[in-house]
């Protein structure tokens, strides 16, 4: 047999190259080529047909793909337990519009750093992120080698990165120009939400996305009082707004969905509507839980997201994971609904769909960009082994992850950081910390 070279290969005692249990392969392997994936199969197969100077093998690994997270504000990990255990309107209002005023660039740059190693430590390879100053986000997301969607957030009062908002549509054309064609970043049109965005910029940021061909990504129906004021405003809900204004459709991405009616979930599931569920975050801040299950039974793609380490208060996608498996068998009542398999595939390719991306990640197969985590079963959480999907769902956490590949490139292995200085960025996160505490005292 003529060997194939590859440029690594990465085995273990199991892999699962989607979400699906009748799919793992026991003593499985990966072969990548260049960005990636060339070959999967059984080690024995994929050794034979492939030659490699670059061979990481785990005893009692599971290589899995990489998780998606699918709404964050990476920079807000630097506001990680500063305003917890208060209603949406007064956290942000009250404290985090305030702190955030404050913001500079190199803020943003470090506070993303840290961000971006937590999700990286504990799995995540793809993320989608919408905040300020987001140049700086894609700065540091370039270094750490991360796969994203990111956008500058707009809404109709000044903003701290850009000023006034006419310069806001200048900086998000900017960020177009500065990644097109990237291979990692893709830059997306971000609309705040219903309630901070007149329809005027609702509409504009429609066309924006249209001509770029771009996600179109916005807060949506997140608690009641979203709902209320919009209705108090223009006589409907959120979901009807964007209807009326035409901006439901295949590209949008809707974060939260708590409060819809059957009838919103139909429409947006006929408009081809993605959505982000970010269930941790609903929770603390007491939004309430969004109807996943009937999103699902309608036809809708959901992807999971954590939202930001403010309102979380990590970025931890098997937390996440084992909090939405669970929850909704409480509000369903039922012990079947959100399965291990399909929490799993939310936080996978169902994450990968929600952004346009299914042909390239969300599992592992050939031809398939090469984005995939290992994590180290032998444990006692992890002991003994029947069922994989429902082990990552219900027990795995974030620090069983030892290895991570994104697009070809291992960003970390045996839980060092190979892209990023997680000692350095810690060191200067605790710098600009203590300057938030003395500057919240002025």
């Amino acid at each position: 047999m003529t060997t194939q070279r590859a440029d690594t290969i990465i085995s273990g005692s199991y892999l699962i190259p989607d979400s699906r249990q009748k799919n793992v392969i026991n003593n499985g392997a990966v072969a990548v080529s260049k960005d990636s994936i060339a070959a999967i199969g059984t080690s024995e197969d994929i050794l034979a047909q492939f030659t490699t100077e670059r061979h990481i093998h785990t005893d009692h690994g599971l290589i899995m793909p990489g998780l998606v997270n699918t709404h964050t504000h990476a920079p807000m990990a630097c506001f990680r337990g500063l305003a917890d255990d208060l209603p949406l309107m007064t956290w942000l209002e009250k404290h985090i519009f305030p702190v955030e005023a404050r913001w500079t660039p190199e803020m943003i740059y470090h506070s993303t750093l840290l961000s971006l190693a937590e999700m990286i430590k504990s799995g995540t390879t793809s993320f989608c992120d919408m905040y300020l100053f987001s140049k700086e986000v894609a700065r540091a997301t370039v270094e750490s080698g991360m796969r994203a969607w990111i956008g500058e957030v707009l809404y109709d009062f000044p903003s701290p990165c850009y000023g006034d908002l006419e310069n806001g549509f200048s900086y998000v054309e900017e960020l177009f120009g500065l990644y097109s064609g990237h291979s990692l970043i893709s830059i997306t049109a971000d609309p705040h939400s219903v309630y901070t965005c007149s329809p005027e910029l609702l509409t504009r940021l429609g066309k924006v996305a249209q001509s770029h061909d771009s996600l179109y990504a916005i807060h949506l129906s997140e608690n009641e009082a979203e709902v209320n004021t919009c209705k108090e405003r223009y006589n409907c809900s959120p979901v009807d707004h964007l209807e009326r204004l035409g901006l439901l459709g295949p590209k949008t991405l809707a974060a939260h969905c708590v409060m819809l009616d059957d009838r919103e979930i139909a429409l947006m599931a006929e408009r081809g509507v993605k959505v982000s569920h970010c269930q941790e975050s609903n929770m603390k801040l007491a939004s309430g839980t969004a109807p996943v299950v009937k999103m699902i039974e309608a036809g809708i793609e959901v992807g999971i997201g954590t939202d930001g380490a403010a309102s979380n208060n990590d970025v931890d996608m098997f937390g996440e994971m084992n909090t939405v498996a669970k929850i909704h068998k409480v509000a369903r009542m039922d012990p079947t609904a959100m399965g291990a398999e399909q929490t799993l595939h939310a936080a996978t390719l169902g994450g990968a769909t929600t952004l346009g991306a299914s042909d390239h990640i969300g599992t592992l197969a050939v031809g398939k960009k090469a984005d995939m985590i290992v994590l180290n079963m032998n444990q006692p959480h992890l002991t003994p082994l029947y069922n994989i999907p429902s082990h990552l769902v219900y027990a795995a956490r974030g620090s069983d992850v030892i290895h991570s590949i994104i697009n070809g490139r291992i960003v970390m292995e045996d839980r060092v950081l190979q892209s990023l200085d997680e000692e350095q960025i810690l060191a200067r996160m605790r710098e600009i910390g203590q300057n938030i505490v003395r500057h919240g005292k002025d």
